[in-house]
């Protein structure tokens, strides 16, 4: 179980960091499209997923009160870890790869939509007037964003979002299946447990692509990438998130989160050449009204960090 929180965090302390978390998330999407310059989307998403493991597990080891692993829970996790990592990190970077970084920032802000969707098939939780409302909002956002550049087969844009929305499918199915065992664990040790199942998983194919990989072909820029994406991203990032959600509701740091998808798309403009658009704009706005009305006091607001991968 966390550990209770011996010591207040000073405000400014607080906020400073959370700040920073969600802007790092932000930097994410810019540095995957960077990362992606300079090797092949596969080499990137396994590359990434290996080290964030390899990382996090030394973190871990320093880790006190460790709850003690039940072996039994192990399939559980090789599930969360293929959810909550591969498909969600994994795709993640694929959809990146056709789609822009705003789309992908809009897309993966659905993660409590389709979490609410899925707890609702599996019963686990009811649908109000206010959630119904939220749902359409945001599903009309996300066919804005999709057909910003027309509807027909061959659209790259369509594709990646297409791929991303799966990445944030991915994450609504992690949510639901972690409420098995999260009251055993406490979420670093999930998130360790998760990442270290997902790592496994997919190091053969890490290693296939290191022996296929031109290692002097890749730029600088593109191993800094990585590493942002690894350690930034999918180490440090979620550090902080946890370590705040001792010192503030989690309500608060959803509220916060929301911010994710402006920067993402605003750093976008700024260091990709990406275009804000109408659609982007209405279709954008539409998403994150959803979000927040679906969210409120509902099953899917345990689901606060938005699907970030």
């Amino acid at each position: 179980m966390p550990s209770p929180v011996t010591r207040r965090a000073h405000p400014f302390l607080l906020a400073s960091l959370v700040g920073f978390m969600v802007f790092a998330w932000s930097l994410n999407f810019i540095f995957g499209k960077i990362g992606l310059r300079h090797m092949g989307v596969l080499t990137l998403a396994s590359f990434r997923i290996v080290i964030a493991g390899l990382l996090i597990g030394f973190l871990y080891l320093f880790k006190p009160n460790r709850p003690r692993f039940r072996l039994r829970d192990y399939w559980i996790f090789i599930e969360l870890g293929f959810f909550g990592v591969i498909v969600n990190s994994g795709l993640f970077t694929v959809g990146l790869k056709y789609t822009t970084a705003s789309h992908s920032s809009v897309i993966i802000a659905m993660g409590p939509i389709l979490v609410l969707v899925l707890a609702r098939l599996l019963r686990l939780e009811a649908l109000t007037a206010t959630k119904i409302l939220g749902l359409a909002l945001a599903f009309v956002g996300v066919a804005i964003l999709a057909t910003e550049q027309g509807i027909h087969i061959h659209s790259a844009t369509l594709l990646g979002d297409g791929i991303t929305f799966t990445c944030a499918i991915g994450f609504a199915i992690y949510t639901v299946l972690g409420k098995r065992v999260a009251a055993q664990y406490d979420s670093f040790s999930m998130n360790t447990y998760n990442m270290l199942a997902s790592a496994v998983l997919i190091s053969p194919l890490a290693i296939h692509q290191a022996m296929r990989l031109d290692w002097s072909s890749v730029g600088w820029a593109g191993w800094f990438a990585l590493v942002y994406m690894a350690v930034m991203g999918s180490v440090v990032g979620y550090l902080i998130y946890y370590w705040a959600l001792q010192q503030m509701p989690a309500s608060r740091i959803a509220t916060v989160s929301y911010m994710q998808p402006v920067l993402a798309t605003l750093l976008g403009i700024l260091f990709l050449g990406e275009r804000l658009t109408h659609q982007l704009l209405f279709g954008g706005a539409l998403v994150l009204v959803g979000v927040y009305l679906t969210g409120r006091g509902s099953f899917a607001s345990g689901a606060v960090r938005n699907g970030t991968p």
